[in-house]
C-alpha cells in the first residue's frame, strides 16, 4: 500500500505511522518548575545524541486544547535541567498513569508513589525505583509545525552532565544487564514492548575496531589541560 501524509489518505482504521519506527525508547523525565514542584512525564519521541559528550532529546506536542508548551517543556526551557529515569517492565504502570495528570500543581511522582532521590548536579529528582538515571542540562531546543496548532512540535536537547546506574544492574563482565532491566518501549496504537532478547554482532574487516569503539560509544571525556 501507499499513502500520503498530507492527504492521510491510508485507509486503515488507524493511522499506522507510529506503529512503523519502532520500538521506541521512553524518557521517564523529571523536572521542576519555578514554585519547585515535581512534574514527573513519559516521552516516546525520546533517543541519545551523540556520546562523548552525550546528549539526549526528546520531542514533545502542544497541550491539548490549550496550544501551550507542555509543562516538562516549559520546565526545562526556564530552569535549564531535567533527569531521565529508566522506564522499566517492572514500572510499566507508573509510567502509564504518569502521563494522564496534568495539573502542575501535582506532584507525579508522589501521586503514582514513586519515591524521590536527590541528583548530584541538578535539581529535578531522580526516580528512586528505576535503576539508571541521565541528569541534564538543557542545550538547545526547535520548534516544529504542526498541521494544526496542537500538532505543533517542541524539540528538546540536554547535555548529560551525570549517570546514575544501579549497582545490581550489572553482569560479571561489567555490562549492563538489559534483559534483566527489561527497558519499555512504546509501540503504535497503545501497544507497549519491553527488551527480551539480545543477542551480539561483532563488526569485522579492517575498520573493526573503530566500529567497536563507536559503537560502544568509548568516550574519552573533557580533556583537561
Amino acid at each position: 500500500m501507499y499513502y500520503s501524509t498530507d492527504k492521510n489518505d491510508h485507509g486503515l482504521p488507524f493511522n499506522p505511522y507510529k506503529s512503523i519506527v519502532v520500538p521506541r525508547p521512553i524518557g521517564w523525565i523529571t523536572t521542576l518548575n519555578r514554585d519547585g514542584n515535581v512534574n514527573l512525564a513519559p516521552y516516546s519521541q525520546f533517543n541519545n545524541l551523540g556520546y562523548d559528550p552525550p546528549y539526549v532529546m526528546f520531542s514533545a506536542s502542544h497541550k491539548v486544547g490549550a496550544f501551550t508548551r507542555k509543562d516538562t517543556v516549559s520546565n526545562i526551557i526556564e530552569t535549564g535541567e531535567f533527569v531521565c529515569n529508566m522506564a522499566t517492565h517492572n514500572l510499566r504502570n507508573a509510567v502509564a498513569r504518569s502521563a494522564e495528570i496534568s495539573d502542575p500543581k501535582i506532584d507525579e511522582l508522589e501521586a503514582v508513589g514513586l519515591t524521590r532521590a536527590c541528583s548530584h548536579i541538578v535539581k529535578p529528582p531522580r526516580v528512586a525505583e528505576s535503576p539508571v538515571h541521565l541528569e541534564c542540562k538543557f542545550y538547545t531546543s526547535l520548534i516544529l509545525p504542526g498541521y494544526s496548532a496542537t500538532q505543533t512540535t517542541h524539540v528538546v536537547v540536554g547535555q548529560v552532565v551525570g549517570v546514575h546506574i544501579d549497582d545490581k544492574a550489572f553482569m560479571p563482565d561489567g555490562k549492563i544487564d538489559i534483559a534483566r532491566l527489561r527497558p519499555l518501549a512504546r509501540m503504535g496504537y497503545q501497544d507497549y514492548a519491553s527488551v527480551g532478547e539480545i543477542f551480539e554482532i561483532t563488526p569485522q574487516g579492517e575498520n573493526a575496531a573503530n566500529l567497536i569503539a563507536g559503537m560502544g560509544g568509548e568516550a574519552k571525556g573533557k580533556q583537561i589541560e
